[in-house]
């Protein structure tokens, strides 16, 4: 294929899909991974040039079906977006085994295999100038954060795991880095302004004024505004930068 080749996970919604329409944008040959199959392919057909392949990220032998499909239907792979992940809100005190496991299974072992079958194609291929990048959090540089400690915690193991594979990869000709968005206004965003309303005992409109004034930039982001990131740490702009975390959040965060 003579078009660059991009595989997003969790690109059925959200920002996900936000990233598969940028790199679409940006002339790509997107391959739109869910864990709904439907989902996938309602995004793949409205874009320009596209697949969509089902893909629960728990599962590692689904992230390697696809990148192997990926290997012998396109013929090759440049990017690799790790973006599914999962948020669930509760007290420290209250997070079981359970919820902790489903929480560290998408957002943190998801990313690790579905960024290694995605390597190892890239490494089998012998792809020049490859990207991989994952999605972290705000949550994944300050601790600070009420009624996440399982996400933080799976967060910032993604952002250690990214430094990692950069400096591994480094030597295949890829370059590794995540992104580390803040309060983005997507359908898993509804759901938060619900449950920490809830735990705080106000409603969500309080929530959500609460979030938009820890923003300087005075808005909830969108998930174009994190797409846009992820497009430009695929070009040839972002050909030295490898091993970052990239904050993107309007301010909420600053390191």
């Amino acid at each position: 294929m003579d078009m660059k080749v991009a595989v997003v996970t969790g690109a059925g919604s959200g920002i996900g899909k936000a990233i598969a329409a940028e790199l679409s944008v940006r002339d790509f040959h997107v391959i739109v991974t869910d864990l709904s199959e439907q989902a996938a392919q309602e995004v793949a057909t409205s874009l320009n040039s596209a697949r969509a392949l089902k893909c629960d990220v728990t599962q590692p032998e689904e992230s390697l079906a696809v990148a192997n499909s990926v290997k012998s239907v396109e013929k090759r792979l440049d990017v690799w977006v790790s973006n599914a992940g999962v948020s669930k809100m509760a007290r420290f005190v209250d997070i079981d085994e359970k919820m902790y496991d489903s929480t560290l299974d998408v957002n943190l072992k998801g990313v690790f295999f579905a960024s290694q079958a995605g390597a190892r194609i890239m490494i089998e291929l012998k792809t020049k100038d490859a990207r991989i990048i994952n999605i972290a959090s705000m949550a994944a540089k300050a601790g600070r954060v009420p009624f996440l400690a399982d996400y933080v915690a799976s967060k910032f193991g993604v952002v250690g795991l990214t430094q990692a594979m950069a400096f591994e990869l480094a030597q295949n000709d890829i370059r590794v880095n995540s992104v580390c968005p803040g309060f983005v206004s997507t359908p898993m965003q509804v759901r938060e302004l619900s449950w920490e309303a809830e735990l705080r005992r106000v409603n969500p409109e309080d929530v959500k004024k609460m979030w938009i004034d820890g923003t300087p930039l005075g808005r909830l982001e969108l998930p174009e505004d994190v797409a846009k990131v992820v497009g430009f740490l695929t070009s040839k702009d972002a050909e030295f930068i490898t091993g970052e975390a990239i904050a993107v959040n309007g301010g909420a965060f600053m390191d």
